[in-house]
């Protein structure tokens, strides 16, 4: 079963940027707040360039979250979603990449 995903997993970009995510709900803990799949998630130094042209992805867009737990009517995220890596232009540029959450709570 993945490991459910909280405000101190240690997320990046495809570029190297750090994913900060911000819960709006700290109803349910594991080490930090569970992370939803509504929760604001930002992007910052990402180094992703078009011929040149910093295009760097800003913003986190979940696209695939735990299919069975939920906190506050929102379902969560675990170490098997996807999301995708956003320009400001909202054009997609790579997923995000989960490299460390917490180990103890787990779901589907």
């Amino acid at each position: 079963m993945p490991a459910l995903l909280t405000a101190a997993s240690t997320m990046m970009c495809p570029h190297g940027g750090t994913v900060t995510a911000v819960p709006g709900s700290t109803s349910v803990m594991a080490d930090a707040a569970v992370l939803r799949m509504s929760d604001t998630c930002t992007i910052a130094g990402c180094a992703f360039n078009i011929s040149g042209v910093p295009n760097p992805c800003v913003t986190v867009q979940w696209v695939q979250a735990a299919a069975r737990v939920q906190v506050a009517g929102d379902f969560v995220l675990n170490e098997a979603s996807v999301g995708l890596c956003l320009a400001a232009t909202q054009a997609p540029q790579g997923t995000v990449l989960i490299s460390q959450t917490q180990p103890k709570a787990q779901g589907l």
